[in-house]
C-alpha cells in the first residue's frame, strides 16, 4: 500500500532510499539544504523541499514538508568531529517541536553503532548503549528523546560503518602506520543492504522497535583493510603487533541476522 514517506537528508543513503522509496509506489517527500540539488530531486519523482536545521532555528518550510507525510525519516548524522561544537541534540529537539504539531505519527531515526561505544564481544539490540565519543551520547539522547515522543512510533535503526558508492573506510586508511586495534571485528553495512532495511521496516510496520544493521561477517581489520587495499592498488595500513587483550565488539542484529536473508551485498567488494 502507498505511503505518505517524508526523508529528511537526501544525502549519500537519502537520496537512493527516496529513489527506491518511489519505484515502490510510495508519495515520497525529500529534504536538502542545496539549492542546487531542488531539481534533481524533481525529477526523481521526489517532491522537493529546501531544508536546513540549526541548533538555533529550522530554515526552510518544515511544517508544510510535515504536513504532507505520515512517515518521517531522520536521516542527517551528527557532524561533530574536529572543532564543531554545534549540538546535533538541540536540533532534534527543535524538529520533535514541530513533529508533535504535524500530521506524522511514525518516525525511523537513523542512527549508529557508535551509541554501543568499546563495549566488547558480541552486541544485540538487548545491549544497553554506553557511548564514548560525543557524536554517540547525543545520538543517544536524540534516540532517547525520539522515542519517548508519546505522539509518535519511533523505531531506532542502528547502522554499522556505511559503504558503496565512493564510500570505502579504506581510502582513509591507506598508507597509515602504527594503527592499533587490528585484531578486532569490523562492523560494516553496505549502502544496498541499508535501504533494504529500512523498506523491510516500512513494508512491514516495524515500528517502536530498534534495530541493528551490521553485515553479519565480522573479518578482522587486519585482514579486512589489507584485502580491501590490495583490490583498489594502493597502500595498505599497517597495524601494530597484537599486544592488547581488547577483543572489540561484532554488532548482530536479532531481527536481520536470522539466516541473513536480507543482506545480499557483501562488504567485500
Amino acid at each position: 500500500m502507498s505511503k505518505k514517506i517524508g526523508v529528511l537528508g537526501c544525502g549519500w543513503l537519502g537520496l537512493p532510499l527516496a529513489r527506491q522509496l518511489v519505484k515502490n509506489s510510495h508519495q515520497v517527500y525529500g529534504t536538502t539544504t542545496s539549492p542546487d540539488k531542488l531539481e534533481l530531486l524533481r525529477k526523481e519523482g521526489i517532491v522537493p523541499y529546501l531544508i536546513s536545521l540549526s541548533p538555533d532555528e529550522i530554515h526552510g518550510d518544515i511544517e508544510g514538508f510535515l504536513s504532507l507525510i505520515d512517515i518521517l525519516i531522520i536521516n542527517i548524522p551528527p557532524r561533530l568531529r574536529g572543532n564543531h561544537t554545534e549540538s546535533f541534540f538541540e536540533k532534534m529537539k527543535l524538529l520533535m517541536n514541530k513533529i508533535e504539531k504535524s500530521t506524522v505519527s511514525k518516525i525511523l531515526f537513523i542512527s549508529s553503532t557508535a551509541v554501543y561505544g568499546d563495549i566488547e564481544g558480541e552486541v544485540t539490540e538487548e545491549t544497553f548503549p554506553s557511548p564514548t565519543t560525543e557524536s554517540g551520547r547525543q545520538l543517544l539522547a536524540s534516540e532517547e528523546l525520539l522515542k519517548n515522543a508519546g505522539s509518535v512510533q519511533t523505531t531506532l535503526l542502528r547502522f554499522g560503518g556505511l559503504i558503496g558508492p565512493k564510500r570505502h573506510p579504506v581510502t582513509m586508511l591507506s598508507g597509515r602506520e602504527n594503527l592499533s586495534n587490528g585484531n578486532d571485528p569490523v562492523n560494516l553495512i553496505h549502502q544496498d543492504d541499508c535501504i533494504r532495511i529500512i523498506s523491510k521496516i516500512i513494508d512491514e510496520e516495524l515500528w517502536g522497535k530498534t534495530f541493528n544493521g551490521v553485515y553479519p561477517l565480522h573479518p578482522t581489520k587486519r585482514e579486512y583493510y589489507s584485502s580491501e587495499a590490495k583490490k583498489r592498488g594502493i597502500p595498505p595500513p599497517a597495524y601494530q603487533g597484537e599486544t592488547s587483550e581488547k577483543k572489540g565488539k561484532a554488532v548482530g542484529s536479532m531481527y536481520f541476522d536470522q539466516g541473513h536473508p536480507i543482506f545480499k551485498t557483501s562488504i567485500v567488494s
